[in-house]
């Protein structure tokens, strides 16, 4: 990068300062990631618009600890500044006076040498798996705790010297009297990501017909969601399948790859809705392209297509692609990304996959 382009970024793109983070702990932000040394206060140079970042604290023996993160929408020249939190083992935000403020802006050039450049020879990348993300995306599914974590947030379930006893008295015929004593405990709902919720194939009082048809095409389904979610605008759900996946891949938390699969599927098993919007699985196709293509391949094979989750869901999505009514467009560029598949990972999707096989009844 020249010199003037430098000076450019560092005068106009945003500033994250984290103070007090503990040396040998891992941080990240989109596609990058580093160890902090000693002298890390941050990131400099922050493209505006949405962003991702994560972080691990390290622990006595030098153990990352399970990860967390957060979407956060940064504005040109912003200097936005977080806090570790030794007691709670988090990240804090610091809220900051006008007067505060000033003074960090004029003293950006000292603290040049403690913050890292955003690395924009990945920023291509990011925006390729960010571009449905919006602000909007990020109120709507991000928990109300602001935060992404890798683990299970949970916390005991309140209760009183009676309860406790009517509950042990209740699970009196378990062997382990022990393991009853414990308490229960429940997931901290402010920590939950506030996913859609797919709605039935089919709507109520259908008839056989209709439930037959309706489960055969997930169209009913996705155009419900469409309604009731998002009002209409295809970006939302494009939008929330990026969110899951990029939650899943860099915040590490399994129930977003579950969520990316039941959107994925949702809209691969829509013919109809491909018809008739052509436009949604044009994007919804590059959104697949980037994402396939940055899956990691150390566990690419044992979560992904382990069982044939996506040879099985895009087999789906071609053979809606060349029925009668698709976009010629549309069906060019699903031809070619069939063929992009075909050659990259050697997957077959001309055969019948075994899922769709016939069930050999033998007779006796």
């Amino acid at each position: 990068m020249d010199s003037e382009r430098a000076k450019f970024l560092f005068e106009n793109g945003a500033i994250l300062l984290l103070l007090e983070f503990p040396v040998g702990s891992e941080f990240g932000i989109d596609y990058n990631s580093w160890t902090v040394g000693p002298n890390f206060r941050g990131v400099k140079m922050i493209p505006k618009g949405i962003h991702f970042v994560y972080y691990s604290s390290v622990s006595s023996t030098n153990q990352l600890g399970p990860r967390s993160g957060f979407f956060y929408n940064f504005s040109a020249k912003e200097i936005v500044v977080k806090k570790w939190d030794a007691q709670k083992e988090d990240i804090c935000h610091t809220h900051l006076s006008e007067e505060e403020i000033r003074t960090l802006e004029g003293n950006k050039q000292d603290m040049d040498r403690f913050l890292g450049p955003y690395p924009y020879e990945r920023y291509k990348q990011w925006v390729s798996l960010s571009s449905h993300v919006t602000q909007d995306t990020v109120d709507l599914l991000q928990p109300q705790c602001g935060s992404i974590y890798s683990a299970t947030q949970f916390e005991s379930e309140a209760s009183t010297s009676e309860s406790r006893q009517l509950a042990l008295a209740a699970k009196s015929m378990e062997s382990d009297q022990k393991s009853n004593a414990l308490p229960q405990m429940k997931n901290v709902v402010e920590t939950s990501i506030k996913y859609s919720i797919v709605p039935k194939k089919y709507p109520d009082g259908a008839t056989p017909a209709q439930i037959t048809e309706y489960s055969l095409d997930s169209s009913y389904a996705l155009k419900a969601l469409m309604a009731q979610r998002f009002q209409n605008n295809s970006d939302g759900i494009l939008g929330e399948i990026q969110f899951a996946f990029l939650c899943f891949i860099l915040g590490q938390n399994y129930d977003s790859f579950e969520q990316w699969k039941r959107l994925v599927h949702l809209l691969c098993s829509s013919g109809k809705a491909a018809v008739k919007f052509p436009n949604t699985f044009l994007s919804f196709i590059s959104l697949l392209h980037f994402q396939i293509r940055e899956i990691p391949s150390d566990f690419f094979v044992d979560i992904v297509s382990s069982d044939n989750f996506l040879t099985v869901t895009l087999h789906e999505l071609f053979q809606n692609l060349v029925c009668d009514g698709i976009d010629p467009k549309l069906k060019q560029r699903g031809l070619s990304f069939r063929k992009h598949l075909t050659d990259k990972f050697k997957w077959d999707f001309t055969s019948e996959p075994d899922e769709y096989a016939p069930v050999v009844v033998e007779m006796t």
